[in-house]
């Protein structure tokens, strides 16, 4: 019978979630389309490009409307059955809130997990997409601006080979004051200085000017070549490498996150914005198991009033809910809180309340 019951709550439960899913998508769409149409008209953005430019919105949607989606499907789902009295009926035949809770939060967690594949996997690559055709073909007042300007850039190359850049000119690949170094295994075999470089494209080769290179032995040098002329030379890195640094953080999943921290830190970069950005990744996830928990015990609480006491503490609930997580990551990108805590807060403060909730509701 038990099992009987899941799947009927979780037929009931999942009919409501794609109805909200489609339905929070298509308002997304529409919302931005609008807002975003006199952009594409001025710029003569082709018809195929815009319909793309959705397309690969699509996964971003679903992303930011599963939280949402969900807890609409757990007040409706649990609520439906309080408002048809089967709640009482289940609780007269011994079924407590936690035996009913326990499908629905498993559920929760399985979709978290899925959403966190899907945020790591099509979300980051739809946003690269979009951003880029936003880039490309919307010229005027684009929202995704790709810096076009870098200052103080650090890459590491091959392990071994270490670039600093004071600025760096992403349209015209020139940069100032370069400093490469080639430590070997940890001792330097080779060091270039110079005040300009300018990639060509051709020679698929920097172009120095008013540069030195000097190279060493066994940590001593034993050799230096310095000029105010220009010469060819392959550096061992290219525009690209370059030009991911200003890839916004939205358009890498967490696996590239954590690369370019670690990237950034092996070169003295403060990197407090892209941890709380990677933390977020997965703190955000575990949103859709944590709406369900404090979703559960606001349709209970009131059993006459029910289904609309609970829907309108759904709303607070799920506005409260991104109100903290923008508070806790501005709090992060400050400093004041702790990476990790600062994406993590909104999840603390209402598991903890879902908790108390759960415990307090009639059973």
């Amino acid at each position: 019978m038990l099992f009987k019951l899941d799947r009927y709550l979780l037929k009931q439960f999942f009919g409501i979630l794609g109805i909200s899913i489609l339905g929070f998508i298509s308002i997304f769409l529409i919302v931005d389309l609008i807002e975003n149409l006199d952009r594409f008209i001025d710029n003569g953005v082709p018809g195929n490009i815009i319909f793309n430019y959705y397309l690969y919105s699509i996964p971003y949607f679903v992303s930011v409307a599963l939280p949402m989606a969900m807890l609409i499907s757990t007040v409706f789902g649990v609520g439906m059955l309080v408002k048809r009295n089967e709640w009482t009926a289940m609780k007269s035949s011994g079924i407590s809130l936690y035996r009913l809770s326990t499908p629905l939060l498993l559920t929760g967690l399985i979709i978290s997990m899925f959403s966190f594949i899907l945020d790591n996997q099509v979300v980051s690559w739809g946003n690269e997409k979009r951003y880029t055709i936003d880039r490309d073909y919307v010229k005027k007042r684009s929202r995704h601006k790709l810096k076009n300007t870098l200052k103080n850039i650090f890459l590491q190359k091959e392990k071994t080979v270490h670039i600093g850049m004071e600025k760096y000119n992403i349209k015209k690949m020139s940069g100032n004051i370069l400093t490469w170094v080639d430590l070997g295994e940890d001792i330097i075999k080779q060091r270039i200085d110079a005040r300009n470089i300018v990639y060509i494209s051709d020679s698929l080769a920097w172009k120095i000017s008013n540069y030195s290179i000097r190279n060493f032995q066994n940590g001593i040098e034993i050799g230096v070549d310095v000029s105010e002329g220009d010469t060819l030379i392959d550096l061992r890195f290219t525009p690209e490498d370059i030009n991911k640094q200003a890839r916004s953080p939205d358009e890498l999943d967490y696996y590239e996150l954590t690369s370019r921290i670690s990237d950034l830190k092996s070169n003295g970069v403060k990197t407090i914005r892209w941890e709380v950005t990677r933390y977020l990744k997965v703190s955000f996830a575990l949103t859709n198991f944590i709406v369900v928990l404090c979703g559960i015990p606001l349709v209970v609480f009131k059993e006459k009033n029910s289904l609309s006491f609970g829907i309108g503490m759904s709303v607070f609930v799920i506005f409260g809910y991104y109100a903290f997580i923008k508070f806790g990551q501005s709090m992060g990108f400050k400093g004041q809180l702790s990476p990790l805590l600062s994406a993590w807060l909104g999840n603390i403060v209402f598991f903890i309340g879902g908790i108390i909730l759960l415990l307090r509701a009639r059973k």
